[in-house]
């Protein structure tokens, strides 16, 4: 695979658009869930400015998380519902859009510089199958165009990620 030069963006309305664009061609052509995974995060770290940190937690059995796909730093492996930002996306099924992490009740510091975060729930068949969660060192990172642009994102992994076969 060659190396893909990005344009340069106006606005976040068209960083997004490019992201999906370049999502669906990524996971189009392949089946494997992990490799999808993986190539989501990659280009998600690539293409969005002032993160240090994306990736997947995956459900795993009632009421936990389990560490998948991610760039950054590594990470905590288990995550439980209803305790910090992620859990209390897995548990609530909404964006969680944190402004400042350290102002969240039971935040989950698993790198002291994070300041912002944002975390969207992948729901299939009314249930939680994933969490993608991404951290900024930058206060007020994220905003309601971001959650926009990465709903649709999640939208795109639901349509070619194989859920079914990702272990439980």
């Amino acid at each position: 695979m060659e190396a893909v030069k990005h344009p340069a963006f106006t606005n976040k309305t068209e960083l997004y658009r490019y992201m999906n664009t370049r999502l669906v061609g990524l996971l189009s052509s392949e089946t494997d869930w992990l490799a999808n995974l993986c190539n989501a995060a990659a280009l998600i770290n690539d293409l969005l400015k002032d993160i240090n940190w994306v990736g997947f937690y995956l459900a795993n059995g009632k009421n936990k998380l389990i560490l998948g796909p991610f760039q950054g730093k590594p990470a905590c492996v288990h995550l439980y519902y209803g305790k910090g930002v992620c859990g209390t996306a897995a548990e609530t099924r909404t964006v969680q859009l944190v402004p400042d992490v350290h102002a969240f009740p039971g935040h989950v510091a698993c790198d002291a510089d994070s300041r912002s975060e944002i975390v969207l729930p992948i729901v299939i068949d009314d249930a939680v199958v994933a969490v993608l969660d991404i951290d900024s060192p930058i206060l007020n990172r994220f905003d309601e165009e971001d959650q926009e642009g990465l709903e649709k994102v999640t939208i795109t992994l639901c349509q070619y990620i194989l859920w079914d076969q990702v272990k439980k």
